[in-house]
This record gives C-alpha cells, structure tokens and sequence, in this order.
C-alpha cells in the first residue's frame, strides 16, 4: 500500500524536530544555472526552448493539467529534438502514474527522466533496485519549512548522484502544479543547504528569475505558465527572456 508524503512527514514531524540538518555550501551563484521550460506540447515551441539555450525540456503526461499532452504527441517532437547536436534533457511529468506506464512512455518517447509530482513513495527514486532509479526525481509543495526539510530528506537520503535532484514548486491544497503561484523562497534557500541539485519552481517569470536566483541560488529553474500566451501555447519571447535573465543571473 502506498503512503502519501503527508503521512510520512506526519509519522516522521517528532524525531525530526531535535534533529539539525547540517548546512552546506551548495548555493549555484557564478555557477550556469539550469533552465527548464515545462508545460511544452507543440514541437514549435520545444524547438524556441531549446534554441534559447534551455537545459530541461518538461512535457506533463498527466489528462487533468490544462498543459497535458498524449504520449504519441510527445514521441512526434521529441523524435525531432534528438536529431539536434546538443538536445537538452527531456523530461516527462507523471502524477501517480502506474511504474509499467511510466517506463513505457520512457522509452518510447526517449525522454531523460521521470518527474513525479504525486504521492509516489521515496524507494520508487531511491532504490537501487527501482527501475526509475536514477531516472527519475520527485517535485515538494511543501506547507512549511519543517515539511519541507522532512519530505526533502526523505527523498535525497539515498539518491543516486544524479542532476536535478529535487524540484520545489508552490503548494496548492488540490492541484499538483502548474498554478503560478509564487513559491516561499524562503524555504527553497533551506533546501539548497540539503541539495545542490535543486529545481526552483512557481510563479517564476522573465522579470522575477533572476531575483529568485540570486536568494536561493538553485541548482535550475523551472516555469511554465510563467512564459505563456495562453495554457499549453508559449509566448516565444517571454520564453526567450526567460532563459536570459535566468542565465545572465548567474554571471552577476
């Protein structure tokens, strides 16, 4: 039987509370900050991503999102993608997906990893003998700093030495993401002395990217909506200036 993470924070919340997590010199600053431009379900706008210098391609896997795409979409563009001398990675967005069903639209989509978005459990990431492992990395919404440290020990304990390693998006009481809503950079600063793998996500914009670059110094950054015309189409110059401002952030 699957556990949520609510319910793992919950079990873990006493022990963790006289527990101190050492801090470390992870921060990304004069480092080349990682770019993903999620949401993507047309090859004209994945083409304007990665022509931008975008390091991370996201396409969301899951029928309820306003972004959602069909797996044979995804395989039509990325089948163009990997034609290119230097495609970025390709990563494909699950909410409590069936393991058989993630693997498949894996492989047949030739996408890099698998990023989890739902109540799936740490061993599906951790474990060695996982066939996601390494593969794969899981997105927080967290509530809270305490949550936050929790659910991102929980699932960087024992990751393979993979890059991202985690994602922080916003938290919202029913959605799974995609709301722009502003994430608490607070707490995204907190995990970075956790991880240095770190994906920075919600409510990121051409004109605030690089502000939350400079206060957290993520591993990368993540936007959706954030450079949209409307749900699922991009607006091509915000994503272009997007991946600027966010690349430019680092050299400061």
């Amino acid at each position: 039987m699957l556990l949520t993470m609510r319910s793992l924070f919950t079990i873990r919340h006493s022990s963790l509370e006289s527990r101190v997590v050492s801090p470390h010199n992870y921060g990304t600053m004069n480092k080349t900050i990682q770019v993903k431009i999620c949401g993507l379900t047309n090859l004209e706008d994945a083409t304007v991503a990665a022509d931008g210098g975008a390091d991370y391609l996201g396409f969301i896997l899951y029928p309820p999102s306003k972004r959602a795409v069909t797996a044979e979409t995804v395989q039509e563009i990325t089948a163009v993608l990997r034609q290119r001398p230097n495609c970025p990675k390709l990563v494909g967005v699950f909410v409590n997906e069936e393991i058989d069903v993630m693997l498949k639209v894996l492989a047949d989509c030739q996408l890099d990893f698998a990023q989890l978005h739902g109540s799936e459990v740490p061993s599906l990431i951790n474990d060695p003998n996982s066939p996601l492992h390494g593969r794969s990395f899981r997105a927080l919404r967290p509530q809270s700093m305490m949550e936050a440290e929790a659910e991102a020990e929980w699932y960087i304990a024992e990751a393979p030495n993979q890059m991202p390693t985690l994602l922080m998006d916003a938290y919202h009481p029913e959605l799974p993401g995609g709301t722009g809503d502003l994430s608490d950079w607070a707490i995204g600063k907190h995990i970075v002395t956790m991880t240095n793998g770190l994906l920075l996500a919600g409510g990121l914009t051409p004109d605030n990217v690089a502000q939350a670059i400079r206060e957290v110094q993520p591993y990368g950054v993540d936007v959706a909506s954030g450079v949209e015309a409307s749900p699922g189409k991009k607006d091509h110059t915000a994503v272009r200036a997007f991946i600027i401002h966010a690349k430019e952030a680092t050299a400061t």
